[in-house]
C-alpha cells in the first residue's frame, strides 16, 4: 500500500482502536507520522509513495504517537525498526 493511500480507518485498525470510539484524533497523528518521514529523509511528500516500506514506517510512528500523547519524554528513544526504514534513504545528511 502506497503512503498516501493510507487513511485514518487503516490506521485505526493498525492500532486495534474500536470504530465507535471514532477516529478524531488519528488525522493529525496520521500527518505528522507523513511529516516526519519527509523532514527526516528529505524526501518530498509527493515522492514518499515510491517506497512501499515507508507504509510500515507511518504505521510504527503512528502507534508511538498514539501510545505516547504525553508533553514529557523520559527518554531519547527511536524505534530501531522506523530509523533503520528511514536511514536508507535519507538524502539530507548534513
Amino acid at each position: 500500500m502506497k503512503v498516501s493511500e493510507i487513511t485514518a480507518g487503516h490506521v485505526a485498525e493498525y492500532l486495534r482502536i474500536d470504530s465507535e470510539d471514532g477516529t478524531d484524533g488519528i488525522e493529525p497523528i496520521l500527518a505528522a507520522a507523513k511529516s516526519y518521514i519527509c523532514n527526516y529523509t528529505g524526501i518530498p511528500l509527493e515522492e514518499i509513495d515510491n517506497y512501499e516500506e515507508f507504509y510500515t514506517a507511518v504505521m510504527v510512528l503512528c502507534q508511538d504517537m498514539y501510545d505516547n500523547r504525553s508533553y514529557y519524554v523520559e527518554r531519547n528513544y527511536v524505534n530501531r525498526t522506523v530509523s533503520t526504514i528511514l536511514d536508507m534513504h535519507r538524502r539530507n545528511l548534513v
